[in-house]
């Protein structure tokens, strides 16, 4: 008798848990677009599989890239640090250390590094090494998740601000803070602009589920966003009749989009850190049961899956060209950087960089 109340206080006080345990999600209502799969213009290959390893002298998650006229390589990672490849070698070294969390990168004309960092702002590091906060706030508000960045010819810097909720100093990293924005799906993101004549940050588009990947169009009438959890790119136009809007650009991927750079041969190359996930899809018109979910231990989440999987897309956002490793033997791929001889591949979580021939 005594074991029978005892089950029963232990099963009332798990669902009582369960069903009204406060949790820092609200989530909303949407419709989940249908899964297209790995099937046409995703057929599941293997022409990610098997790529080259260039060390990160024990460093890991090379999240972006930026390339030097010189040929340098830039990338950083977990540590905060800003790592090079320099011509010829086979090794990344560290340069400086953010203090925080670098995710997207990209040089400007002058030769400073641009760093979108998730704990600081969006930074500037001189060709010295010498680091400067650019802004870390924004129409009165603060700027809590800088993600990703991309500089126009005219000098202007566009950046994403993944969700204005979730910091990720507050809210346990990057990561745990992107899970909580996409699984509330109320959309917090933003794409900002950054004036270094006047200093002045500006919002260009909110209403963003986890804004990611920012990238400056080829002939700079548009720039672009990862929307993660709403599994598409956003348009936004800078110039034209269009000018101040937004429209779609490619809609319904089979995968979180993360980040998004110009190809120098034409077009645009997206990563894909993880699949989608069909219980998150499944659950998207279900606030209440995604807040109990929330409440589950972590490991009874969904979790991204370990699966290589980059994109190119023309101007008019079509896939020309599909890289898969369903293998996931280079995990949770964020992007692409395009030389003359090779791609290189960047991860969430790798301790190294991958690299695929293009000879």
């Amino acid at each position: 008798m005594k074991f029978l109340t005892l089950s029963l206080l232990v099963l009332v006080a798990l669902l009582t848990y369960l069903l009204f345990w406060p949790v820092s999600v609200e989530p909303v209502a949407w419709q989940a677009p249908k899964n297209p799969g790995y099937l046409g213009l995703y057929a599941s290959n293997t022409k990610l599989a098997n790529l080259e390893r260039i060390s990160l002298d024990g460093q890991h998650g090379p999240e972006d890239f930026a390339l030097k006229p010189d040929g340098t390589i830039a990338t950083a990672n977990h540590a905060g640090n800003i790592m090079l490849l320099l011509p010829g070698s086979e090794k990344f070294t560290t340069w400086v250390n953010t203090g925080g969390r670098p995710l997207g990168i990209e040089f400007d004309k002058q030769g400073n590094l641009l760093v979108a960092d998730a704990l600081k702002g969006l930074l500037s590091i001189s060709p010295s090494g010498e680091i400067s906060l650019l802004t870390n706030r924004v129409a009165g508000t603060d700027i809590v998740y800088a993600d990703d960045v991309d500089v126009a010819d005219d000098g202007l810097i566009y950046f994403s601000d993944a969700t204005s909720k979730f910091g990720a100093q507050t809210f346990g990293g990057t990561l745990a803070a992107s899970l909580l924005e996409i699984l509330e799906h109320k959309g917090n993101g933003r794409l900002l602009a950054y004036d270094p004549k006047s200093r002045s940050t500006s919002v260009l588009l909110e209403g963003l589920v986890f804004a990611n990947g920012v990238c400056v169009s080829h002939d700079q009438r548009f720039v672009l966003v990862n929307e993660t959890g709403s599994y598409r790119v956003m348009r936004y136009w800078l110039s034209g009749p269009k000018a101040g809007t937004s429209d779609v650009f490619i809609d319904n991927l089979p995968g979180f989009p993360d980040n998004i750079a110009r190809s120098p041969s034409g077009g645009y190359w997206l990563g894909f850190a993880s699949p989608r996930s069909n219980s998150l899809d499944d659950l998207s018109e279900s606030p209440f049961l995604r807040k109990i979910v929330q409440r589950l231990p972590n490991f009874m989440r969904p979790q991204a899956k370990e699966y290589g999987h980059v994109i190119k897309i023309n101007e008019n956002g079509e896939v020309v060209m599909d890289l898969q490793d369903p293998a996931g033997k280079y995990p949770l791929t964020t992007g692409v950087l395009e030389t003359e001889d090779a791609l290189y591949i960047s991860s969430l979580t790798a301790p190294s960089v991958g690299r695929k021939s293009l000879k």
